[in-house]
């Protein structure tokens, strides 16, 4: 039995093919091999067109169906995990009213900033966990103020992934783990943020109909199984945003199991029973998709916006009439540098409002310049070390609230593919990086078999997950990356 997952980023859409007999990838792809462009019409705006998310699906499907042996007919359901805190608005007749104001995107941040400031940080923290920030909600209360027009068509609200599964089945529907991401989840009164969006004067009507995020959520129509090459009638049961779904693609599904990623953004992601709230708002927590009443399920979310955003940019910087230089050859110009890149400091700040400093756009910076010392693998290892050291900023915080962190999972992929910047994750955080051959599409399709009931159990359904290496903190190295972490610390801006 076949099982498909789609990963729908910002820089491209992923999909996987699991066979439920042997609890692996059968097959898998992404599409398009370039990454897609994210619109920028305003300094701090960052803006996707959905459709293009649903051709490149398509796209991709054809191109993962032609693989030998992958029989598109044999799937029997469907799981989606896609980039969070981004909305979609459409009208009654399911049509896409803008494009969609996706996670990088800085622009609601004085909306959230005066919602809590008017609704007080008592009801946010005990009710939201978190202050509006700069989350689907208070996306949503810009269109309000800022296209009233586009507002007063709205027939629902979406998250990226209720917009894929709207697509598939025809039926528009979202879970509270997606809500919860948005600011729009009371995890107080276990119901849809009713408090928020009538200080806002928003009906909640706007919100789709809430199922579980693991489970029957709908069918795929006959259209879209037309467009895509499968069956009409397969079972759309699992949705999780990126960061919630890379925990689940990694078995990280118990209080004090940590997943991390570094893709276009970087994440670690620490799973807790209790709701744990950072009342200076520098770290996140979401209902984590495996969430029941009966055992609690939060997720304490560390982000760096510019992660591999940062490293791609040095990558574009150095192409030379449209030819891409090889992260390969990057990476080995980095190791022949010493940690601490000898004095260069990179701050990888320059991909929206960061959560870590309170919604500040830092920018990104590169300090400490010697034009005599300093060569390309000074840069490329300043940009990773700075990275690492970005994501350890919010690891202390994760730690401060009670986050277990000696043992960290990874999927093998994205920046992780780097000796450099996994050695440097290793030694700066001190926690050992498991590392296991896996990735967000996968980890969808394995929670699309169990959400249909597959797999009797998470033990078997993560029996085909297979650990390809453990990096362990180095004692001769930790003293090292301490220096260098002090130093970039030292060096960040002075904040208000």
């Amino acid at each position: 039995m076949l099982f498909l997952g789609i990963d729908v980023g910002s820089s491209s859409v992923k999909l996987s093919v699991l066979d439920g007999d042997t609890g692996k990838a059968l097959a898998s792809t992404q599409y398009p091999d370039t990454e897609l462009d994210i619109a920028s019409p305003q300094p701090g705006w960052a803006e996707q067109n959905p459709d293009t998310w649903w051709d490149c699906i398509k796209q991709g499907c054809a191109k993962l169906f032609s693989t030998p042996g992958v029989d598109a007919q044999q799937i029997e359901a469907i799981g989606i995990s896609y980039q969070m805190h981004g909305l979609v608005l459409v009208d009654a007749n399911q049509q896409v009213l803008r494009p969609a104001i996706i996670w990088c995107d800085s622009r609601a941040v004085p909306h959230g900033d005066a919602a809590f400031e008017a609704l007080g940080s008592n009801y946010c923290f005990e009710h939201l966990l978190n202050s509006p920030g700069n989350f689907t909600a208070a996306k949503l209360r810009w269109v309000q103020q800022s296209e009233p027009e586009v507002f007063a068509n709205i027939d629902k609200m979406m998250l990226p992934g209720d917009y894929v599964a709207m697509k598939l089945s025809g039926h528009i529907n979202t879970t509270a783990s997606g809500l919860s991401e948005g600011t729009l989840w009371d995890f107080k009164q276990q119901k849809v943020a009713e408090a928020l969006l009538q200080h806002w004067g928003i009906d909640s009507r706007l919100i789709p109909e809430v199922v579980p995020s693991i489970g029957e959520q709908s069918q795929v129509s006959a259209s879209a199984a037309a467009e895509l090459g499968i069956r009409a009638g397969v079972k759309i049961t699992y949705r999780g945003g990126d960061q919630p779904n890379n925990a689940m693609s990694l078995n990280v599904l118990e209080p004090g199991e940590v997943a991390a990623t570094a893709g276009t953004s970087g994440v670690i992601y620490g799973v807790t029973d209790k709701p744990a709230a950072d009342i200076e708002s520098r770290v996140n927590t979401f209902l984590h998709v495996t969430n029941t009443p009966e055992a609690p399920r939060n997720g304490v979310l560390v982000c760096v916006n510019g992660a591999g955003r940062s490293y791609s940019w040095l990558r574009q910087l150095l192409s030379v009439d449209g030819t891409a230089v090889d992260y390969r050859l990057l990476n080995e110009r980095a190791e022949q540098v010493p940690v601490g890149s000898e004095g260069l400091i990179f701050h990888p700040f320059g991909n929206g409002a960061e959560r870590i400093f309170q919604n500040r756009n830092l920018g990104a910076q590169l300090r400490n310049i010697d034009l005599n010392r300093h060569g390309l693998g000074h840069i490329v290892r300043a940009t990773q070390e700075g990275i690492v050291f970005a994501l350890n900023q919010g690891f202390d915080v994760l730690k401060s609230l009670g986050g277990s962190c000696d043992v960290v999972r990874v999927g093998q992929g994205n920046m992780f593919l780097s000796d450099v910047f996994a050695q440097a994750f290793a030694n700066t955080t001190e926690a050992a990086v498991e590392v296991y051959e896996t990735d967000g599409a996968e980890g969808a399709a394995r929670a699309a078999a169990i959400g249909c009931g597959y797999f009797a159990s998470a033990q078997e359904a993560f029996s085909g997950l297979a650990r390809v290496d453990v990096i362990e903190p180095e004692t001769s190295k930790v003293e090292q990356y301490r220096h260098a972490y002090g130093e970039w610390v030292e060096a960040l801006p002075k904040l208000n």
